[in-house]
């Protein structure tokens, strides 16, 4: 049996109306059932609201204005009709509902597109480009749209603006994906790998489905495909660190710069950011410093990309080397801001696979394939069992510009997409309340009052708990927004706004405007305390209470290299609680 992309928007419609995880995989795994391998490749794409995977870079590329455009040829009604309408709903998806359910223009035979016809479709869409390519859009979009009903336009056009509101996490597809073709979600790690190493979601489910468990064995790493970063834990001292890792550990800088993920082939390199963006055209001199200084043929490199100081080789701040994340005047960023790489990881390189190995074993033979100069070294390390040596590093790194450490477990592999005890980060401000910074999903905005009036005012934000794929909130923050960062953000929510609490968000405080989870600002708070009305960390210390941030204030990052699941975690939040108490008892005694 064909599908038609009606069973897809009424599964849409299904999984949309409820917030349970455990409904949405089962809608997603009878959904999944009905596919074939081919069908399912495609379906995996359009419910992550894309057409290929993020490292293709490939976008629909149709602003708000274009779509309505489009709408109203579609529709046969004017164009102020069909703007009234989207100021009534404030969803494109909605006004795309309404109109096909009354259009005036309306073909003499409907048919039912099958989901292969619409995926064509807006693959096609995506590839357009280049001189009279709005003009194509528009008229593809209206051809596509034509058969539809009502609430497949919906969904077809959410898709394409990027706001599908599904609530659908990678995880709950890995667990729809195990519970279908396997018969049983514990199975999910297995699938997870493949996704991990190849970062296709849509690859891994027509594998799945076309063979099973045998079907993701066969996945391996390539060149080309980024694999999903390594994260890190987080602790507040260098004894807790060395006794989490068993001892004796590497401890390395932890570099004030860009995560990025090098790529070296035979005819080139290609760099991925954190988030798995193509971003190979920000940085043409990292390019020119990798294909002189990695000595492998092929090779899968980590590195920190670090703007650093022309006339002194000083380390600069990451707010200077985000002036290189723009379309245009790269040229001119590059000699303003050129960059540093100081590789730290090695992944693959010439037909081996790295990441099974011990860390020991990958650092030795990454020192054996980067030559260093001035521009591109190894993350500085030591390997150190003294607390005291390692208290000493740390201080060397901050006096050169560094955040702080990141130690490592000399034994453990390189586990692609976790974030494990494996490597923890421990900064300066741990040795000092709570100065430092903490990465947060916004979640929901309020509206501004008096200057701020017409703006939203303050935002509400949330840690990210893994252990559950939740987004709970920590704290409310209004202070450290420039007017051109109010404006900025007021943008930002309005692309993102939904109508209701997204279903991945815990929270117990009613936001005037509720926000899907994609922004991750930095902000920093004087102490983190127990509040009743926030539900990070809810009941982990006192039944009915959770953790707050006190006079949260915005740093002026926002953090767009992150992905809201890369944010501060709650079990960070934990262990910078448990810090504060530690320093609160031994303050009496240092006063004896």
């Amino acid at each position: 049996m064909v599908m038609l992309f009606r069973e897809v928007a009424d599964a849409m419609e299904q999984i949309e109306s409820t917030t349970k995880r455990i409904e949405m995989t089962s809608f997603l795994t009878d959904l999944f059932r009905k596919a074939s391998p081919a069908e399912l490749e495609k379906l995996v794409y359009l419910l992550q609201g894309k057409v290929r995977p993020d490292y293709e870079g490939l976008e629909f590329g149709m602003a708000d204005k274009l779509v309505l455009r489009a709408l109203t040829d579609f529709s046969g009604f004017d164009q102020n009709t069909v703007e009234k309408i989207y100021r009534e709903t404030g969803d494109l998806g909605s006004v795309a509902e309404t109109l096909a359910g009354r259009k005036v223009q309306r073909k003499l035979v409907s048919r039912n597109p099958t989901l292969l016809e619409v995926y064509e479709k807006l693959y096609r869409l995506a590839k357009l480009g280049g001189k009279g390519s709005v003009t194509q859009k528009t008229s593809l979009l209206v051809s596509l749209l034509i058969d539809m009903s009502p609430k497949e336009a919906k969904y077809a056009v959410r898709t394409i603006t990027g706001r599908l509101r599904l609530g659908i996490a990678d995880y709950t597809i890995l667990d729809a994906l195990a519970q279908a073709f396997t018969g049983d979600k514990s199975n999910r790690p297995i699938i997870e790998r493949a996704y991990n190493i190849s970062s296709d979601l849509g690859a891994v489910a027509r594998a799945v489905a076309e063979k099973g468990l045998n079907g993701v064995s066969d996945f391996k790493i390539t060149v080309g495909k980024p694999v999903r970063p390594m994260l890190a834990e987080r602790l507040t001292t260098v004894q807790e660190v060395l006794e989490k890792l068993g001892g004796e550990a590497a401890a390395e800088y932890k570099l004030d710069g860009e995560r990025i993920q090098v790529h070296k082939y035979d005819g080139g390199i290609m760099l991925f950011s954190r988030r798995l963006e193509n971003i190979t055209g920000h940085y043409p001199d990292a390019i020119e410093l990798a294909k002189r200084n990695v000595k492998a043929r092929e090779a899968i490199l980590e590195a920190e990309c670090v703007a650093i100081n022309p006339d002194t080789g000083e380390l600069l701040p990451f707010q200077e080397l985000m002036h290189r994340r723009r379309k245009y005047g790269v040229e001119e960023a590059m000699k303003e801001y050129p960059v540093a790489l100081f590789f730290f990881d090695l992944l693959y390189a010439d037909g081996m696979d790295y990441t099974q190995k011990q860390y020991v074993e990958r650092r030795a033979a990454l020192s054996r394939i980067i030559v260093e100069d001035e521009r591109v070294k190894l993350v500085r390390q030591i390997v150190s069992r003294n607390p005291s040596e390692i208290e000493s590093f740390m201080e060397e790194a901050i006096s050169e510009g560094c955040e702080g450490l990141v130690v490592k477990d000399l034994k453990a592999p390189y586990r692609a997409g976790a974030r494990e005890w494996s490597w923890i980060k421990l900064k300066r401000e741990y040795k000092v309340e709570v100065a430092d910074t903490i990465d947060l999903v916004i979640v929901g905005a309020f509206h501004g009052r008096g200057k701020r009036a017409g703006r939203y005012g303050a935002y509400l934000l949330a840690a990210y708990d893994p252990e559950e794929d939740m987004f709970r909130t920590f704290a409310k923050c209004g202070t450290g927004f420039t007017d051109e960062d109010l404006e900025r953000f007021t943008e930002l929510v309005d692309k993102y706004r939904i109508e209701h609490s997204h279903p991945r968000v815990d929270s117990k405080i009613e936001a005037d405007v509720w926000v899907e989870p994609r922004i991750v600002i930095e902000i920093i708070v004087s102490e983190i305390t127990l509040s009743p009305v926030h539900t990070c960390g809810l009941g982990l210390v006192r039944e009915g209470s959770g953790f707050a941030g006190r006079f949260p204030k915005y740093t002026g990052k926002l953090r767009d290299d992150k992905s809201p699941e890369q944010a501060t975690t709650v079990k960070e939040i934990l262990e910078m609680y448990r810090s504060q108490l530690k320093k609160i008892e031994e303050e009496p005694k240092e006063a004896q």
